[in-house]
């Protein structure tokens, strides 16, 4: 890869390029909410080369959404395993889409 070439992965969904304070902020959140969604598994910061936590665009939609439902009053860990769960079924989707674009289209009556 060349310099050139890294550049563009800043761009991408998933460059860790957000640190905990300015995702917390950026969410209008706190960096606890943060701790407390990596414990309950729903997200997994990277971590940079001194140790600190650095989150995706990806990750930080995921954790939208978490917020989201905690904000509705759904507990954390139950907020969590439904964002997970929403998560799978869009990507169970995808694949499913993906799978009838490919497959040979039958005709009747052959």
């Amino acid at each position: 890869m060349t310099a050139d070439d890294s550049f563009g992965c800043l761009d991408g969904d998933d460059y860790p390029a957000y640190t905990m304070g300015r995702a917390a902020e950026m969410l209008s959140t706190t960096q606890g909410f943060l701790r407390a969604i990596g414990d309950a598994h729903l997200i997994t910061p990277l971590r940079s080369a001194g140790g600190h936590r650095r989150y995706s665009r990806y990750q930080l939609r995921i954790a939208a959404r978490a917020r989201e439902l905690v904000d509705q009053g759904t507990p954390i860990e139950a907020a969590c395993r439904i964002v997970i769960l929403e998560d799978q079924l869009e990507e169970a989707q995808r694949i499913n889409a993906e799978h009838r674009r490919s497959a040979p289209q039958h005709t009747a009556g052959i």
